[in-house]
């Protein structure tokens, strides 16, 4: 192929390099060149046009990039018409995406000219999603070249197909300790429903089952005679070695351990087995959570009816590194000398919110307002004070003297927010920005909630155990979830992103698997005083007790 600047009128035959537009004239990248151009480039004044000409021996780019996409594509791969040296490869179904990486290693060095670019081996793919294109880089290319190309191809094929989904009935088994909340298991059986949607498939068959081999070794039976081909096991406690209770409970059904661990973070600690001919997924902790990790990696090929072998996990380590997650560990410390409660020993600082406006009162600053003769944000501040919380931090904002008045002689850490007026996401990065480097963690609490009590903040405090991944710990009463909450230091960085009149809310939604519930006896941890209605309620309580 020719390439250079010629004359319009020498240039009959080749191909606009580039675009070109000069007063009425709009000629396009890729035009061919004919008479009625040539005339137009010479009567806008343009004297000179880059071009490409084909020769002999050459094949256009549209006419190479379908060839060689037709010899590259497999089984569930469909390839739309070449345009512009450019054809690209579809899911012709749902799917896992298989690849011969050295096939394709081998074409993309036959000619720089010719490039196959593919998503990563083994991505989960649905009906219609594009997996691969095949672009010839100049207007044209050497035959030789071309055929060599296709050569490779034929050689390998296929070099890219779609392994179908096959595996529709899941069966499901969670194990159980104390503490762990049905809420939670009711949110992993439908973040795991929504993972698998796609791949067609759906729970049959469900058991809860006390963490210990006897009961789990029953209920992977029941699930498997119930028709399961894939069987899930959440364990209430990760597996620690292949002789743990997950593992134990599968050789006690006549199964075998296939694999523990796995090189991908998060995902380490995944097991996968087989009993009764069909695979076992040990879940990792990590699998509770939507976000991506290394149990979808595997999940996805075993619903496509795929083989995943050890030598598969021990492959996954490069790009295994997915995110730094907020479950991830902390370092581990030497034990304590006494035997004490989850908590003990931890820094855990309050941060009282004292900033708004108070615009639903219709005048008034409610946290100045008073029951038994206190401000509520005095109120709010000693019940900080008398708890195991420390320090505690109170961010001012409207009328800060009067609301730091009010709290004179606490030994309250002060801080003012001046951005106060742009929302509640202001004072809580304020808050946070005054906490000691010591504190892992923070309870955020209201100053318009004067009947959360010491006692109230002291069990959530307990409740707080990075260990077993408690790191956001919140009241509920009656199932309803209230306030406050107590934020592990891993997610200070994403509060500290919050913009605007919001809260966290949708963190906890987020983080489903690190959420720890501390049920109450009474509402006092649903009820904020934003009306005076709702004062006068509080306040005819409060003094009645």
């Amino acid at each position: 192929m020719k390439f250079g600047p010629m004359a319009p009128a020498e240039a009959l035959g080749a191909i606009a390099v580039h675009s070109i537009r000069k007063g009425d004239l709009v000629l396009k990248k890729g035009t061919r060149i004919g008479e009625a151009e040539a005339a137009a480039l010479q009567a806008a004044g343009i004297d000179e046009i880059v071009v490409a000409r084909i020769e002999p021996g050459d094949v256009p780019e549209d006419e190479a990039a379908a060839d060689i996409a037709a010899a590259v594509a497999g089984e569930g791969v469909r390839v739309d018409r070449a345009f512009t040296g450019r054809a690209n490869l579809f899911a012709e179904a749902a799917g896992v995406l298989l690849l011969d990486r050295a096939a394709i290693d081998r074409l993309n060095r036959v000619d720089p000219a010719i490039t196959l670019a593919t998503l990563p081996a083994f991505a989960p793919v649905v009906a219609g999603k594009m997996i691969a294109t095949v672009k010839i880089i100049p207007f044209a290319v050497e035959a030789r070249s071309r055929d060599r190309a296709m050569v490779v191809a034929d050689e390998a094929k296929p070099l890219v197909r779609v392994a179908p989904y096959r595996v529709k009935q899941i069966g499901v088994v969670s194990t159980l300790l104390p503490g762990l909340a049905d809420k939670v298991i009711e949110k992993t059986l439908k973040i795991l429903g929504d993972r698998i949607a796609p791949a067609g498939a759906a729970i049959v068959a469900e058991r809860r089952v006390p963490h210990e081999s006897r009961a789990l070794a029953q209920a992977l039976d029941e699930v498997l005679q119930a028709g399961a081909e894939l069987v899930i096991v959440f364990g209430a406690s990760a597996i620690a070695d292949r002789r743990d209770v997950i593992p134990a409970a599968v050789e006690a059904i006549g199964g075998a351990i296939g694999h523990f661990g796995m090189p991908v973070d998060p995902g380490n600690l995944l097991l996968i087995a087989e009993a009764q001919g069909r695979p076992v997924l040990g879940a990792p902790g990590c699998a509770r959570s939507p976000k991506e990790n290394g149990f979808d990696w595997v999940l996805m090929r075993l619903l496509a009816g795929l083989e995943v072998k050890g030598e598969d996990i021990a492959g996954m380590g490069v790009g295994g590194l997915l995110m730094e997650i907020v479950t991830r560990p902390q370092p581990r410390e030497l034990p304590p000398p006494a035997a004490p409660t989850p908590s003990a020993g931890r820094s855990v600082a309050a941060i009282v919110l004292a900033a708004g406006r108070s615009t639903r009162m219709g005048g008034p600053n409610k946290l100045l307002e008073t029951i038994s003769g206190k401000p509520l944000v005095r109120i709010a501040a000693e019940q900080a004070l008398s708890s195991r919380a420390s320090p505690v931090v109170v961010v001012s904002g409207h009328e800060r003297a009067r609301v730091e008045a009010a709290l004179a002689s606490l030994d309250v850490r002060l801080v003012h927010n001046p951005d106060y007026a742009q929302g509640l996401s202001t004072s809580v990065k304020a808050g946070l920005a005054a906490l000691p480097p010591e504190s892992e963690a923070a309870i955020v609490c209201l100053g318009d909630m004067p009947q959360v009590t010491s006692a109230l903040i002291d069990r959530l405090i307990a409740a707080f155990d990075p260990e077993r991944n408690a790191l956001v710990v919140l009241p509920t009463f009656s199932g309803k979830r209230g306030n406050p909450v107590l934020w592990s230091r891993r997610f200070f960085p994403e509060l500290i992103a919050l913009e605007g009149d919001v809260g966290a809310r949708h963190l906890i939604g987020a983080y489903p698997e690190v959420v720890t519930e501390v049920p109450v006896e009474n509402a006092a941890a649903m009820v904020d005083i934003d009306t005076p209605d709702a004062l006068r309620a509080a306040k005819a309580e409060m003094e009645r007790a």
